[in-house]
């Protein structure tokens, strides 16, 4: 869903990142407020004080909008639901979760804590406006106080829209999860309204850019096709693991995989084992004992003109949780370590000892060949497993 993202910070554990369009949207908006709504709402003000007063509410939108993914967050995990972080982005911000919630219950509560954060803020700020206008603040504190009231109303009626995976959709889905006892059904029928509402809002852009309002109308293009997306790889993901709960990762692996020794060269290692194999990663092993991997990734990181003087012991990535999965495991750990290191390839171990290679294709053929016999797949096909790929 994201492209490169920067970490800003950590509370309680849980990391804030901001994806690199979250740069674009706090410029236009600036922009927006800057040159349009405060100098309407308050004429007379110099430039530099509309640009200021601008970005200001930005931020402070989208510190609101952190507040209510951290509400998101915190419930969630309350609940034992481990939580990858925090990240803003074009369209506002998510708490991206590694596992769905255990129950009805819990995914009502993790839906609606957003929603009620949203509400307490819009509370607060609008109390602080109407608090600045009786002991007579600067007009333009108070507008902007106010901006923030009325924002975070809207992101509240936004969000409550029964369609998944906005946070209505997920407190219908929680509802239709206790009734029918099915959480696949309930994602199925939330995430089918989360599509066709996405649809009505790109032919409410399509009609505004008719009509002249340019902006505007992309804008609700963009969203539309965003929340289109979005339900649909929720639903994906969601068939993805409850194919893979219970399937062993052995079932999966390649076995005898090419091993590379530490102490040839890079030059050794790209002409006659990439080259020769066409692989993305190879173990490092030395008289049988595993010491790492190295793959294209650390490859490019070596200048060639040092292909001749660098080993394989000096590029070497040591085996880690993040590039190892034990041989027992159930396949959803490796499925939610591929998507968390963004890796398609991790090798497989019993106890310590090299048993294969585990990859991204392994995992999707056998997706593909099992939702062919029992399942109704959306499309007829199953997408990538994450956003993200690499060796």
């Amino acid at each position: 869903m994201f492209g490169k993202s920067y970490q800003v910070f950590t509370f309680s554990g849980i990391p804030v990142r901001v994806d690199a369009s979250w740069l674009l949207i706090v410029l236009l908006l600036t922009w927006s407020l800057a040159t349009g709504v405060f100098p309407a709402a308050e004429p007379g003000l110099t430039a530099g004080v509309y640009w200021a007063l601008g970005l200001l509410a930005t931020l402070g939108l989208f510190a609101s909008i952190v507040v209510h993914e951290f509400a998101h967050a915190l419930v969630a995990r309350s609940y034992g639901t481990p939580m990858k972080g925090i990240t803003l982005f074009i369209f506002g911000g998510v708490a991206e979760m590694t596992e769905e919630p255990p129950s009805p219950r819990a995914e009502f509560f993790v839906a609606i804590a957003g929603p009620i954060a949203s509400i307490v803020v819009a509370a607060l700020t609008l109390g602080i406006a109407a608090a600045g206008t009786f002991m007579a603040w600067p007009r333009a504190a108070i507008i902007v106080f106010g901006y923030l009231a009325a924002m975070n109303a809207l992101l509240v009626a936004f969000n409550l829209i029964p369609a998944f995976p906005l946070d209505g959709g997920r407190v219908l889905r929680s509802a239709l999860w206790k009734w029918k006892q099915s959480l696949r059904m309930a994602t199925r029928t939330t995430a089918r309204i989360g599509g066709g509402f996405g649809v009505a809002l790109i032919i409410l852009g399509v009609l505004s850019i008719i009509t002249g309002n340019f902006l505007g109308g992309m804008w609700w293009v963009l969203i539309g096709l965003f929340l289109r997306q979005a339900a649909q790889m929720s639903y994906q993901q969601l068939l993805i693991r409850r194919v893979l709960e219970g399937e062993d990762v052995e079932h999966f692996m390649g076995g005898e995989p090419v091993t590379v020794p530490p102490d040839i060269t890079v030059a050794d290692l790209v002409e006659n084992y990439m080259y020769r194999h066409h692989h993305r990663l190879f173990p490092v092993t030395v008289n049988g004992t595993l010491l790492g991997s190295v793959s294209s990734r650390e490859i490019q990181g070596v200048p060639r003109s040092q292909w001749t003087e660098r080993t394989v012991r000096d590029v070497l990535e040591p085996c880690s949780a993040e590039n190892t999965i034990e041989l027992h495991q159930d396949a959803i750990q490796a499925l939610t370590r591929m998507q968390r290191s963004g890796r398609s390839r991790l090798m497989v171990v019993e106890k310590g000892v090299l048993r294969g290679i585990l990859t991204e294709k392994d995992l999707l053929r056998f997706l593909s060949l099992k939702l062919e016999i029992e399942e109704d797949a959306p499309h007829g096909h199953i997408a990538g497993l994450s956003g993200g790929g690499g060796a």
